[in-house]
């Protein structure tokens, strides 16, 4: 499959006004390889021109992993002292002759210390963004790739699970995050999540985006959690809010309206329609409720090996869906000082419509 994977590159490569890819440590690179690297102080790169064996920069404590990968590499090795890298990098140019050529990078992971070296061993050449190429290979999940997610659904809402009755009115949000991602990770989620569980409660929940702090659940509040699990790379998205004891009506109120415009977003998605649309459908319902102005954020983003990738739902946005797509949507609103509300499912688009695959209930609960 990894294979398949590369020669879907090169092929994109060869229609493309690029001589070359360099990726390093990150999805793309495990998705092409299968083989995982640690981004870290040590650089690692791998170079893909069509018609040449991949180049592999690497320093020599990781040498085993050449033996991992599915096709052939040709490895340049470097040592500890860091003098010394800025060769091992021109020689790897210059076994696919790419001096002068035009050499895409991946603009959100190439760091600036990687392009560094890459640059010192290939001076005269340029560097263009090469989105346009490398988006295209994850952007339509094969039925393995959903599979993945589908299990990642299932342990992130195993999880959450068993953690709601650990829920008390005193405890505070980290307490609460750390419970669910010891939760997280005995249910079976890759020991890296796809990221923090985001755990608000109260005037908190206002904040799309707030970090669990030692504020304490309080009688009143609503809680929101944003949490995901990770299963062999893949991973799953989602939100839930809770009414931490009795809560007031506009809180029932505004938990019922996203909950509808959740609704609407799963079921504006088919193939042939525009991302727009799903946007539109969710957003649509929280205006006509009176609450527009309080949501804040676009509907969704693509899911797959990360938690933010194509595409995108977002208002301006006319790619269109198609099979093996996968996106969250997550409409929300937040009321400054005071409460907010999100719902989050993950959908994949198919043949004749879309799947949800995330199942846990959406009505309003009580906990605490």
């Amino acid at each position: 499959m990894t294979l398949a994977r590369l020669n879907n590159l090169t092929a994109s490569l060869r229609t493309s006004n690029l001589d070359a890819v360099i990726l390093n440590p990150g999805p793309t690179l495990t998705y092409l390889t299968g083989v995982d690297f640690h981004l870290m102080e040590r650089p690692v790169v791998l170079f893909v021109a069509p018609g040449h064996d991949p180049v592999l920069v690497l320093p020599e404590l990781e040498m085993l992993k050449v033996d991992m990968f599915p096709y052939k590499v040709q490895a340049f090795a470097y040592g500890e002292t860091p003098s010394e890298w800025d060769a091992a990098f021109r020689k790897a140019a210059q076994a696919l002759g790419l001096d002068g050529k035009r050499i895409g990078v991946e603009p959100r992971q190439l760091r600036l210390l990687d392009f560094g070296h890459v640059k010192a061993g290939a001076p005269e050449a340029e560097y263009p963004d090469a989105s346009a190429v490398l988006t295209g290979l994850r952007l339509k999940k094969d039925k393995a790739e959903v599979d993945k997610m589908y299990r990642a659904v299932r342990i992130a809402q195993d999880a959450l699970e068993a953690t709601i009755p650990l829920i008390k009115i005193g405890m505070t949000e980290r307490e609460l995050s750390s419970e669910l991602v010891i939760q997280l990770l005995r249910k079976g989620s890759d020991p890296e999540l796809p990221f923090s569980p985001i755990v608000s409660g109260g005037p908190n929940g206002a904040n799309p985006h707030a970090s669990p702090s030692d504020r304490k659940l309080q009688a009143g509040d609503l809680l929101v959690v944003d949490w995901g699990a990770g299963y062999e790379h893949y991973i799953s998205d989602l939100t839930r809010t809770f009414a931490v004891g009795e809560v007031d009506d506009e809180c029932r109120k505004i938990h019922k309206i996203v909950q509808e415009a959740n609704a609407a977003g799963r079921a504006a998605g088919r193939p042939g329609v525009p991302c727009a649309n799903v946007d539109i459908a969710t957003r649509d319902v929280i205006e006509k409720s009176g609450y527009g102005k309080y949501f804040t954020h676009r509907t969704g983003h693509g899911i797959g090996m990360e938690g933010h990738e194509d595409p995108y739902m977002r208002g301006d946005n006319m790619q269109l869906l198609e099979p093996g797509m996968a996106y969250t949507v997550e409409p929300g609103i937040y009321l400054p000082n005071r409460n907010g509300v999100r719902i989050e499912d993950n959908m994949v688009i198919t043949e004749n419509g879309a799947d949800c695959l995330s199942d846990m209930p959406r009505e309003i609960r009580v906990v605490g």
